[in-house]
């Protein structure tokens, strides 16, 4: 079940949740080289209408993952705020052109050149975004760590991984139960008090949040040892998937975009796609 982070398995039944996790998560890395690769704006707004697509795909609501796209969208808001008071010319130097739209105060003009940037960075995160949310939510963390170990990963590596998976939901339902504790204590978290005091407040659950964290970790690490976990070089696994053309095809096509993404830092003479 997903939590309200939206950073859980959602279980559906889709060509996107049939791939394999070691696919997924290829596809996720492949996609943000792409996107990390190149400032080409209709590259990078072709890979977001791409993903749209593949999240239509997937049968994942936007509502299930609204609250970190919001969270990241806040992020970049504030941002592409502090790249405009650093460097409020970076865009001039960029495209060796200057369009200015106002004059704001001091040394900051506003200018078109300075927007078009802040614009692409926008994108290129936007970019990256989806293919990351869609691998973690489609993706059976067991079935992730089995596909981890067929391409190479060791095993205890992989387990690693898929534990950490596993635990991002946990982490959120103590959070919450904390939270709701601490507040049946008269510890008011809500916008009536102040920012300071609410900031001390969360400390208030941040603490409790650490040490049953901790004490997870004790217990899991003990039963994995008594299991005999790490004893032997190889181990089998439950949710085992071989790959199939579909997921060829998908590393595959990630893989052409990374080409693309290449290329086109020959075709604009550099990273940065310039209009001006």
């Amino acid at each position: 079940m997903s939590s309200k982070l939206g950073l859980g398995y959602i279980n559906r039944c889709s060509p996107v949740h049939s791939l394999t996790g070691a696919t997924k998560f290829l596809m996720a890395v492949l996609s943000s080289v792409a996107a990390m690769i190149t400032y080409d704006t209709r590259f990078l707004a072709a890979m977001i209408v791409g993903a749209a697509i593949v999240f239509k795909i997937s049968k994942i609501r936007f509502r299930e993952i609204r609250f970190v796209v919001i969270f990241i969208a806040v992020l970049m808001l504030i941002n592409s705020v502090a790249i405009f008071l650093f460097s409020p010319e970076e865009g001039v130097m960029i495209y060796g052109a200057r369009h200015e739209i106002a004059h704001l105060f001091g040394r900051y003009y506003l200018t078109q050149e300075q927007l078009f940037y802040m614009f692409n960075v926008i994108l290129k995160y936007f970019s990256v975004l989806p293919m990351a949310l869609l691998f973690i939510v489609t993706t059976q963390p067991s079935e992730f760590s089995s596909s981890l170990n067929r391409i190479g990963v060791n095993y205890k590596i992989a387990c690693s991984v898929a534990l950490t998976l596993r635990y991002i939901p946990d982490v959120k339902r103590d959070f919450d139960d904390i939270s709701r504790a601490q507040q049946a204590r008269g510890i008011d978290m809500s916008k009536d008090e102040r920012l300071i005091k609410r900031l001390q407040n969360v400390l208030s659950v941040i603490f409790p949040l650490i040490f049953s964290s901790l004490g997870r970790i004790d217990t899991i690490s003990n039963a994995m040892e008594l299991r005999g976990f790490g004893k032997n070089k190889t181990r089998t696994w439950y949710n085992d998937r071989p790959y199939r053309i579909a997921d060829y095809l998908a590393i595959a096509f990630c893989a052409v975009l990374v080409a693309v993404s290449i290329a086109l830092n020959a075709v604009n003479g550099g990273r940065f796609y310039n209009p001006f």
